[in-house]
This record gives C-alpha cells, sequence and structure tokens, in this order.
C-alpha cells in the first residue's frame, strides 16, 4: 500500500501556519512556517513545514536562499522543479523590496552616491542592462526602473521608455545608468548618442538628465565628471 503525501492540513488545526497566520498575523511565525506555506504539500515522509525546515538547514538560514540556485535546491530530499522555483522567486521579491526601501531613503549628492545603488547588483551582469533612477527636487531617490536589457543603443532606448515612469512619478530629475559587462565603463559611440539623443527629449519635457553613469566592474564613469554631458 502506497502510503500518502503529508500537508499541512495533517498538523492539528492551532499548529497550521496558514490559519494561524490569517488569526494572528505573519508576524508570528517562524522562517520554517512561512516558506511551509510557500511550498504547499509536503513529501509522503515530511509535512510542507517539515521540508521548510530541512532546506533552511541545509543552506544555513534563510538568509542564504537568495545565493543558492534551483539546482541546489533540489539535492534536497522532497524538493523537485516546482518548489525550487517557488522559493527562489519568493527570495527575489524580497530582494527587490529590500532594494526599494533602501535606495529610496537615499539622497544623491554626486555621482558616487548614484553609482553605489546599483554597483553590487550590475557589475556582475553579463548583458548591457539600462536604467533610470527618478529624483525629486531635493535628489532624494524616488525609485530605479529597468528600461531595457541588451547592448545600448536608440531603438532599445527609446525616450518614450525612459521619461514614462519619470513622469509618473512626478520626477524632477533622472540620472540614466547602465553597465558594460566587459568591466570596463568607457563610453562608446553608441552611448555617447543615445545620451545625446536623451538629454534634448528631457529639455523639451522639463525633465533633467543629471548625469549618466555607466558601471564597470568595480569601477564606474560619469559622463558629467568627463564633460560629456
Amino acid at each position: 500500500m502506497t502510503s500518502r503525501r503529508l500537508t499541512i492540513k495533517d498538523l492539528p488545526l492551532s499548529e497550521r501556519p496558514r490559519e494561524r497566520l490569517m488569526q494572528d498575523g505573519a508576524s508570528v511565525l517562524s522562517d520554517a512556517e512561512l516558506l511551509g506555506i510557500l511550498i504547499r504539500t509536503g513529501s509522503r515522509q515530511d509535512t510542507a513545514v517539515q521540508l521548510a525546515e530541512r532546506i533552511l538547514v541545509e543552506i544555513n538560514g534563510l538568509h542564504e536562499l537568495p545565493r543558492v540556485t534551483a539546482d541546489e535546491i533540489k539535492k534536497v530530499k522532497g524538493f523537485g522543479p516546482a518548489k525550487a522555483v517557488t522559493l527562489l522567486a519568493a527570495a527575489e521579491l524580497a530582494k527587490r523590496l529590500s532594494n526599494r526601501f533602501r535606495v529610496e531613503a537615499v539622497t544623491v549628492s554626486s555621482p558616487g552616491d548614484a553609482a553605489g545603488l546599483v554597483m553590487e547588483e550590475m557589475r556582475h551582469y553579463q548583458k548591457e542592462h539600462f536604467r533610470v533612477v527618478m529624483l525629486d527636487t531635493k535628489n532624494k531617490v524616488l525609485g530605479i526602473e529597468d528600461i531595457s536589457i541588451g547592448s545600448l543603443n536608440t531603438s532599445l532606448v527609446h525616450p518614450r521608455e525612459v521619461f514614462r515612469p519619470a513622469i509618473r512619478k512626478a520626477c524632477a530629475s533622472v540620472i540614466l545608468v547602465h553597465n558594460h559587462p566587459s568591466g570596463d565603463p568607457t563610453p562608446s559611440r553608441e552611448d555617447l548618442d543615445v545620451t545625446r539623443r536623451l538629454c534634448e527629449a528631457g529639455k523639451l519635457m522639463g525633465i533633467e538628465i543629471l548625469d549618466h553613469v555607466v558601471i564597470g566592474d568595480g569601477r564606474y564613469l560619469s559622463f558629467r565628471e568627463k564633460g560629456l554631458l
């Protein structure tokens, strides 16, 4: 006779994390219980919460979740592709939310400040990512928006896409940011052409482009500091 898969419903009512969350709020749940809600089902031997406890032990705690891969998660007994991608998606959402709270409390007073917001993330990208840092009248960050992924050119980085989030946020100015996967932040001819075109569009729309910062591997180049803006 085949044993059935254990679920959270097999737990006593007082120990079911979903019910406890609804009654007392998410803050009362442990890391394993929260993960157990996300992965939903257990294995033939363990409930979802017990599987969550196992993965937390294997990866050395919740803080390590954003650093592990799907293949590493699948090596843990009871975890297949579906559970692995669920955990990685949750980790990515948490990271993005954390980054937004972090950057939106920052005031940018120099190109180094702008580079520091994105350096550790963007220096490792294998493709060019173009972003817009949106600022209020006091240069406080209102948000950072992804515009395009791929080699910088006028078709990918269209003024409409760049200024749409800036208008939505009612920002006073923006800083353009993109990375060079080669690690060398020296701007290309395409970088210069795109920047000139966007500056012209910004003047027409009343949104100033304060700078264009190119991210390399641990270093950056500021168009304004180099007299290119």
